[in-house]
């Protein structure tokens, strides 16, 4: 059991690499463009704070350095990503975008690990108070894509929600949730598997407009100069 669980926590990882490098298009067109157009840096910024508490997750529990280390992977890329946003945010979201990460890539990740630290002596409680927030963080970031949903409907274009992101969360929610199961590891189980019904969600939405006639109106105003593109 233990060597099959280390067999798909290494699928899991690749899987996981994958998914931090799947933005790497749509950031590639943004750097082309000079702008965000309407992307989402929430997904980014969730992902970054949850792969920087994992990171910490793994290193305080015993067994799970396959966790520390492809969060660590994450924690990189997602860094990367988070600072090609700000650089072509929009001037009128780019203090509020500033804020955003500074609270939740700065300040909550620093609180959390001083707190725990500082308020559990012993390593099994620590740990398990780490691996409560970061199931919490998890849960938000397979549901931060869901953002761009509103953006879809409007549209009723997937331009601005990208399929490989959505994919990889569906994929890597599936592969981590196994992983969770053969360790008896609560905490990553229950968001996992929450990451693979939220997964499939976006799959599915992804597929009811992939096809669909595009609102012309809408895809105008979304990429007209004199609007804001970061909603």
């Amino acid at each position: 059991m233990a060597e099959l669980s280390f067999y798909v926590g290494v699928i899991g990882n690749v899987i996981s690499v994958l998914l931090f490098l799947s933005p790497v298009e749509t950031f590639w067109k943004i750097v082309k463009r000079r702008s965000t157009e309407k992307y989402e840096c929430l997904p980014y910024i969730c992902t970054l704070m949850g792969s920087s508490l994992w990171t910490y997750y793994g290193i305080v529990t015993p067994g799970e350095y396959l966790v520390s280390t492809v969060n660590g992977f994450g924690v990189l890329a997602e860094s990367i990503y988070v600072l090609i946003f700000l650089f072509f945010v929009p001037k009128p979201k780019f203090l509020k975008t500033v804020a955003l990460v500074l609270a939740l890539n700065v300040i909550f990740p620093v609180i959390t690990i001083v707190g725990t630290r500082t308020a559990f002596g012993y390593a099994k409680t620590r740990s398990n108070s780490m691996g409560f927030i970061c199931a919490a963080l998890n849960i938000i970031m397979y549901g931060s894509p869901l953002s761009a949903i509103k953006t879809v409907v409007t549209t009723r274009s997937v331009k601005y929600m990208p399929f490989l992101l959505s994919f990889f969360l569906f994929l890597n929610g599936a592969i981590w949730a196994v992983y969770a199961l053969l360790l008896h590891d609560v905490f990553l189980l229950v968001p996992n598997g929450m990451g693979f019904v939220l997964g499939t969600i976006q799959l599915l939405i992804y597929a009811f407009y992939r096809n669909a006639k595009p609102n012309i109106v809408d895809e105008e105003e979304a990429l007209a100069p004199s609007q804001p593109l970061l909603s």
